[in-house]
């Protein structure tokens, strides 16, 4: 039974004006199927990884957050720039190992259907890792990204 949000007379579910008054009759909302996805959320769980920004100077820190960035576009940049900084060189670490996965991706694609539909996923997937990382360069946070970020090429 539904009630008349008008004069609050009760009315069967199938009738779609209240016999009383004559006002339409609403049916209840029904609830989605699929719970809404929290992107933010799913996104702060990716990118849930070591923190280790407290062994790190935070003089040096501030001092090379943009070259722990150019780490991301171009790995070489830091490695010659700012040699010396502890903070830029682990950027420069994950800018690398990602600058390999991009090569990877890139050799993928000559392997005929298999190689067309892996190399534009592992492209998004090394774009967005990218991104995390000069978020968290920008941020001054030393935190390993999702998947490579345990991969430690320069010491």
């Amino acid at each position: 039974m539904l009630t008349c949000k008008q004069c609050g007379t009760q009315v069967e579910e199938n009738i779609k004006f209240c016999t009383n008054c004559g006002a339409p009759i609403e049916a209840p909302a029904e609830q989605a199927s699929a719970p809404a996805v929290d992107l933010s959320a799913k996104l702060t769980e990716l990118n849930n990884t070591a923190d280790t920004t407290a062994e790190y100077d935070a003089q040096d820190i501030e001092k090379n957050k943009v070259m722990a960035l150019l780490a991301y576009i171009i790995f070489l940049i830091p490695l010659l720039a700012a040699k010396d900084s502890k903070f830029a060189r682990f950027h420069t670490n994950q800018g690398l190992v990602l600058f390999i996965g991009a090569i990877l991706s890139s050799v993928i694609t000559v392997i005929p259907i298999i190689g067309w539909i892996i190399a534009p996923i592992a492209g998004l997937a090394i774009t967005v890792l990218a991104i995390i990382g000069i978020v968290n360069a920008i941020g001054g946070k030393a935190k390993e990204l999702p998947i490579i970020g345990k991969f430690k090429i320069l010491k």
